[in-house]
């Protein structure tokens, strides 16, 4: 009885789910873990589409448009990068790219252990 009361208050308050945090979490925990076991940056992607709705309407939902953004444009960058190559200058694209995602993933992880939206718009 008391969780159903304090998910209806969450609800009214537009307050997430723990869950969902809990999920945040561990989709920018998966982002840093890609760049030991790569394949880790998509599942955290794909948790963010399966589980966006539930964070909508929510302090949260930024956090997951910062995160899928991340991997979009880290998945651009990485193109460009790897599609330049040839010409050198795709090395330096390349750790720009991965000294972005990094400061994307810290600046998230802080924001969201302090209980803060990624931007307001």
């Amino acid at each position: 009885m008391d969780d159903k009361f304090s998910t209806q208050i969450d609800a009214e308050l537009n307050l997430p789910a723990e869950n969902v945090k809990t999920i945040t979490m561990m989709v920018y925990g998966l982002q840093a873990l890609s760049f030991i076991v790569g394949i880790t940056f998509l599942v955290a992607v794909i948790l963010n589409y399966v589980k966006k709705d539930e964070a909508r309407g929510t302090w949260l939902e930024s956090h997951f448009r910062w995160q899928i953004r991340t991997f979009w444009f880290s998945v651009l960058w990485s193109i460009i990068g790897l599609a330049s190559l040839i010409l050198l200058v795709g090395y330096a694209i390349l750790l720009a790219d991965a000294v972005w995602v990094i400061y994307r993933i810290v600046k998230g992880w802080l924001r969201l252990n302090d209980h803060k939206e990624m931007y307001t718009a």
